[in-house]
Parts: structure tokens; C-alpha cells; sequence
């Protein structure tokens, strides 16, 4: 009897570089059985049913490369492993993210594949490859599948994994700049770059951000009187004990007031333009408990803005407008509030809306009583009704901000001692003086929301992310320690030892992660071998790290992928062309090939590969790399090596019995092999070079290395 069905047999997450990509990836192996006896163009109706429900794999162009080209695979004849990496790609752009890369490849076992997949997130992928799968059997089988659902359940786990807008865009700004990043939590603490170069990001906050700075943002009165006294112009105000004292200071200062919580957020029980002794002490009531205090404030006429400062620097500014509704004699206030506000496709309840969705709360039922209103009123056709003076800040603005205002929002962050800031200002025209028309600066405000300015309801996006980076990274700083990665088929952990001593002299913390365990500086903090991408990610989460030096066997590159995304210096020690990983499938000699490489291929254009010399495989990896070549061999007169020397290239070699560094014909000599001090060092000759040849790309200089040698020796 005939099996045929797709399983999933196992999935492997490659968090890292890898053989397939520079990204995370899942690699599955899929048993498709007895399908492999039938691809798409025999199964009658496939074709028709996965167009129909998935229309837009129209855009896939596969190997043909054109639109439309995966489509005409499906109806000319392909395998259903091939059709679940498409479909899987396609439900994950659908749920909102980009599909990416995607592969599948034959094993040597029939009807098994590797299905490979960009891999945003693991549970997203994991859980996508999985409905792929039903969905391409059923097409098969011929049964309904409800596609929508599944799309809509892959959308519900995508929002629930993802970024939140404002730290995924200062994540992609990163990017651009090739400055790596770490996601420390589900939630959006992140790290950029690696060991004592990295800065942390809380979506607008940064690890540059003050702890007593936020504080006083959070306490209103505090900060009026820290602005007030800088001479920022700020409304008249004061802390208020209860609603009798909330009235007589309202009549003190002036009616209309403000009365709002003096350490609330989003706005949540502020009221404006109050000017009755019930609305203030309504308010009151309200505000108190939003807060562990209330203000009074004198009202400032105007619109409201939202300004961003960051590092000092104004780099956006939003105005709010007042949402308002126009009655038409048949419908409630709050039926105009759904027709008339809600409507609007650029209002919602999640970040990825400008704007916020309207309700009736105590401010807005407050501002319709003072028009004589409620929500269950019917207002007359034609009538404008305000429901919300405040708020709905997105209408960008950041071309029209006054030179004097942005002095003041940048002085206004600086008092307050935020790096990055929100400054809450209310004025006529933001195109003038603040003096000129009693404008003031309302509120100052840590770890500011970044949507408003990315997606404006009208207006020009503002590239907020990349101004976060570019203040946290001012060019050329890219975030990045020197990282050493160590890969080979043999000698690896000697190499990561010498390597970590040598650099150690320069009084720098070296971090090393080996099969001899992880090491931070000199003292051993696991004894376990540690050549794994646990291990050499903890070092990389570092903060007192300066240099990285990480052990990289064919196995980690296998299964789980580089702990880094770019190197320094990658070292290639050999290729043994007998090793085999036939859990991986991976059993042939082109095979390894493709595995040590990785380490090649993720050299920064300004870093070093060094290969053995002595390696015709080793050797052949040289053109891979995007930076510069350093060989290293115990043959000096090796065809390799002489071809190398000849180009311009590096070497490290023993010559008349010395080690030495070659660059453009001259020799550098570094230590006397006839020393018998030095004799040790043959032992294990190869491993010295490899290392030599990795600090050397370094800018390690000679004496330090000669030095490095000595004590090397005599441990």
C-alpha cells in the first residue's frame, strides 16, 4: 500500500551563519514517501486548488526567474518537498513577514529533502512549515482548508513575536549600517553591536539613558520647575491636594486650566480648557487616580506637538489636531464617532496605527457635557462637535519647527538630562517663536513612541531609527570587537588558546569560548567544552569583552550556525576530506567544502581570512573572501604559498630556522627555532602559525608577538 504523505521528521534552527545563508534559517528534512512518485502535473486539480487559495505565489519566480515561474513549475511537473518550501514562504510573507530565502535539496536517501527557510523568528517558521504542509496535502487529497484562518492564526503569532515598530525600526537602521544585533528578551530589550562596544536599546530608551533623567520625566511638577528655572517657557502651575484646593488654585492662575495626573502617561486623565468649578473638580476625581498626585495648569492655546530629540539634535516633530465629528440630524454622537473617526483606516488599537481609536472616555464625556452633549445625543445636522482637544498627534511638521523652537526642545531634554526625549509642546504655529504667541512646553517625556513619525497620518516619514543609531554609532563606529572565529577539521583549540594569549598581553579582556571550556580574561568561568554558539554568544553578551576568540567545528556550523554574524580574522585550519556528518547529510568531500567555508564567507571586507597552505581545500577558499588572505604553512616552497607570496600576499612560515612574517618580500623573524627555549613550539608547529597569522591580521605588533611566543613557552 502506498504512503502517500509528507513528515516532517526533524527541524534543525541555525541561529547563525550557516552553509545555506548569512541569516537564521530552519533546516527540516521531509520525508514526502511515495509522493516522490508523483510530482504536481499527475495529481488532477493541484495546480488549480493551490492557485486559487494562495493567488499571490504568482509573484514567485523560482528557478525559471520570472513572475509567475514557481506557478509554472507547479503545472509543468514538481516535487511536493520543492512546493512546501514555496507555500511556506508565502504564508509567512502573508503573515507579515518577508519570505526570504528558501531551498530544498535532495538527500541520498529517496524521497527525503532538506526544505530550507529564512527564519525571522523559530516559532513563526516552525508553526508556518507545519501549516504548509496540511495545506499542500490537502490540495493533494483534495479537502477544504480553510487558508484565511490559518493566514489570519500565522498573523496572531507574528504580531505576538515581532519587534514593536519603534525599536524594529532602529534595528533596521542598524542593519544599514552593518552593526550587529541581539535580541536580549521577548520583549524589545535589545543589543547593537558586541562585547565593550555594544550599546542596549528599550524601544526609545538606551543604556545612555539616565535613570534619575527618566525619574524626573515622570514627575510633571519636578520637571516644570527644573525647565521653568533654565528659562523655558512653561505654563504657570502647581500640585494640588484635593479638588477644593484643585479650584482655588485654578482661580489663582487664570480660568482655562488643565488639570491632569503629575506623573501619568499617554495622556490618560488629562483634561483641558476647563472653566467651571464642577468640570475642575470632576477632574479631579478622575485624574487622581490615574497618578500619585494632580497639577493645575494654566491652558496655552494652540495645537499640540510632539518634538523628538535625540542626542540634542531635533529629528521630528508631529502636530496633533482636534478630533471632532459633524452631526446629521439621525445619528448619536457616539454612532458619528464609529462613521465619521473610526472609521479610519489609519486608526487603531495596535502600534501599527497612527492614530488611536476614539472612545468616550471621562475627558471626552467631560468636553460633551460642556457643549450641552452626551454620546446618546443626536447633534443637529450640519453642528461640529469636538470630542477630543488633544491627542491624535501625526501630522508631521519637522520642516516647519522655528530654529528658536528646536533650541528649546533640544535645551528641554538637556535640563531634564535625556538622551532621547518627547517634548510635549502646545503653540499656534510652530513656525514661530514660542515667546512670540505664549506657547509653552507642556511635558518632557522618556522613551518616546517612534510611530507617529515613521508613519504620520499626513506628511513625510522621518528616518527616526537611523538618527537613534547614528547617535548611539557616530561613523565609522560600527559596535564591533575584533572576533576571531577558529574552524577546521583539526588542531582548533590549540589555535583558540594561543591566539587569546597573545592578544592578552596588549592588556585588553579577551574573551574565548573552546573545547577547553569559556574563558573571560584569565579566569576560567566553565570547564565544559564550550566550542558551541551558546557559549560563544555569552562571550559576544560581554560587556568588559574586547577581543572574542571562538572555536568553530563543523558540527556547530551544522547544527546550530556562528554565535557572530561578521569576523575580523577567520581562521580555516584544514579540510580533512574523510570526515562525514551523515546525521546531517552530509557525507561527501564537496560537501565539507561548503561547510567550512561559512567561516570565510562572514570576514568583514576589512578583515583577514588565514588558511593552511598546506590544505589544497583550505587554499581554495581564499577567493571567498571579501577581505584580505593571510596562508600559513610548514611548506615555505610550496606551489600555494610562492603564488600567494608573489601576488602581493601575506604568509606565515618557518624559514632557515625561524618563524617569520613575509608581506611583499620582506621577512619579518619572530622566533629562533634553534632557541632551545623556543623548541617547544615545534610540537605543534601548524597551530602557531595558524595563530600567528590571526593576531598579525590584528595589528598585533611584533614584540608584543615575540614576547607572546616566550611566555607561551614557558607556562
Amino acid at each position: 500500500m502506498e504512503n502517500k504523505n509528507i513528515e516532517i521528521l526533524n527541524m534543525v534552527y541555525l541561529r547563525g551563519p550557516n552553509i545555506w545563508a548569512y541569516r537564521p534559517v530552519i533546516e527540516a528534512i521531509v520525508d514526502i514517501h511515495d509522493l516522490e512518485n508523483y510530482p504536481s502535473n499527475v495529481i488532477p486539480g493541484f495546480y488549480e486548488r493551490l492557485s486559487a487559495w494562495l493567488p499571490s505565489l504568482i509573484e514567485h519566480r523560482c528557478s525559471i526567474g520570472e513572475r509567475g515561474g514557481f506557478l509554472q513549475r507547479v503545472r509543468e511537473g514538481t516535487w511536493p518537498a520543492h512546493i512546501l518550501e514555496h507555500v511556506t514562504l508565502e504564508l509567512q510573507s502573508l503573515a507579515g513577514m518577508p519570505g526570504g530565502l528558501g531551498r530544498a535539496r535532495e538527500t541520498s536517501l529517496r524521497g527525503v529533502y532538506k526544505v530550507i527557510l529564512r527564519a525571522w523568528y523559530e516559532t513563526l517558521t516552525r508553526e508556518t512549515l507545519y501549516v504548509a504542509r496540511d495545506l499542500v496535502m490537502a490540495a493533494i487529497e483534495d479537502r477544504p482548508f480553510d487558508v484565511a484562518g490559518a493566514v489570519e492564526h500565522l498573523k496572531d503569532l507574528a504580531e505576538s513575536l515581532g519587534l514593536g515598530p519603534s525599536t524594529a525600526c532602529i534595528v533596521d537602521a542598524a542593519d544599514d549600517r552593518d552593526i550587529p544585533a541581539i535580541r536580549l528578551s521577548d520583549a524589545n530589550l535589545l543589543q547593537l553591536g558586541y562585547g565593550a562596544r555594544q550599546r542596549r536599546i528599550w524601544t526609545a530608551e538606551t543604556s545612555r539613558t539616565s535613570a534619575i533623567a527618566e525619574g524626573i520625566s515622570r514627575d510633571k511638577d519636578l520637571t516644570r520647575q527644573l525647565l521653568q528655572a533654565c528659562g523655558v517657557p512653561v505654563p504657570e502651575g502647581q500640585l494640588v491636594a484635593d479638588a477644593a484646593d484643585a479650584w482655588e488654585t485654578a482661580q489663582d492662575i487664570g480660568l482655562p486650566v488643565v488639570v491632569k495626573p503629575s506623573d501619568g502617561n499617554h495622556g490618560r486623565g488629562v483634561f483641558t480648557c476647563l472653566t467651571s468649578q464642577a468640570q475642575i473638580e470632576a477632574a479631579y476625581a478622575v485624574a487622581v487616580d490615574e497618578g500619585s498626585g494632580v497639577m493645575v495648569e494654566r491652558f496655552i492655546e494652540g495645537d499640540e506637538h510632539r518634538l523628538l530629540v535625540v542626542g540634542g539634535k531635533l529629528v521630528a516633530a508631529a502636530r496633533g489636531e482636534a478630533a471632532m465629528v459633524v452631526g446629521d440630524g439621525v445619528s448619536t454622537v457616539l454612532q458619528l464617532i464609529e462613521s465619521q473617526l473610526n472609521s479610519d483606516p489609519r486608526r487603531g488599537r495596535d502600534e501599527d496605527h497612527p492614530l488611536n481609536v476614539v472612545r468616550l472616555d471621562s475627558a471626552a464625556r467631560l468636553e460633551l457635557d460642556r457643549q450641552g452633549l452626551s454620546g446618546e445625543a443626536v447633534p443637529e445636522r450640519g453642528r461640529a462637535v469636538m470630542i477630543q482637544r488633544s491627542g491624535n498627534v501625526s501630522i508631521d511638521v519637522t520642516d516647519e519647527v522655528h530654529p528658536d523652537v528646536a533650541e528649546l526642545v533640544s535645551l528641554a531634554a538637556r535640563v531634564v538630562g535625556l538622551d532621547i526625549a518627547g517634548i510635549d509642546l502646545v503653540t499656534r504655529d510652530i513656525s514661530r517663536p514660542l515667546a512670540e504667541q505664549q506657547g509653552a512646553i507642556v511635558e518632557v517625556n522618556a522613551g518616546p513612541g517612534l510611530l507617529m513619525h515613521l508613519k504620520p497620518a499626513r506628511g513625510q516619514p522621518r528616518p527616526v531609527g537611523q538618527a537613534v543609531v547614528e547617535y548611539l554609532f557616530p561613523a565609522p563606529e560600527d559596535g564591533r570587537i575584533p572576533v576571531v572565529g577558529v574552524s577546521g577539521s583539526r588542531g582548533l583549540t590549540p589555535v583558540v588558546r594561543l591566539i587569546a594569549h597573545l592578544l592578552q598581553l596588549t592588556g585588553k579582556v579577551v574573551g574565548q569560548a573552546s573545547a577547553d571550556g569559556l574563558f573571560l580574561g584569565q579566569e576560567q568561568v566553565g570547564a565544559q567544552d564550550a566550542a558551541h554558539w551558546d557559549a560563544g554568544r555569552r562571550v559576544l553578551l560581554n560587556r568588559a569583552v574586547d577581543y572574542a576568540v571562538l572555536e568553530n567545528g563543523g558540527r556547530v556550523i551544522l547544527g546550530e550556525g556562528l554565535a557572530y554574524d561578521r569576523c575580523q580574522v577567520g581562521v580555516v585550519t584544514g579540510i580533512d576530506p574523510s570526515l562525514t556528518w551523515p546525521e546531517f547529510h552530509m557525507v561527501e568531500p564537496e560537501h565539507l567544502q561548503r561547510i567550512f567555508r561559512t567561516q570565510v564567507d562572514v570576514v568583514l571586507p576589512g578583515g583577514t581570512a588565514v588558511l593552511n597552505a598546506d590544505d589544497a581545500a583550505a587554499v581554495s577558499l581564499a577567493p571567498l573572501c571579501d577581505g584580505d588572505v593571510t596562508l600559513y604553512g610548514l611548506q615555505p616552497q610550496s606551489d600555494a604559498l610562492k603564488a600567494h607570496l608573489a601576488a602581493g600576499g601575506r604568509a606565515v612560515f618557518a624559514h632557515d630556522g625561524s618563524l617569520v612574517l613575509v608581506e611583499k618580500g620582506v621577512e619579518i623573524p619572530v622566533a629562533d627555532l634553534s632557541d632551545p627555549a623556543m623548541e617547544p613550539l615545534q610540537d605543534d608547529l601548524a597551530s602557531v602559525l595558524a595563530a600567528l597569522g590571526a593576531v598579525w591580521a590584528l595589528g598585533l605588533d611584533i614584540e608584543h608577538i615575540r614576547v607572546g611566543l616566550r611566555t607561551w613557552v614557558a607556562r
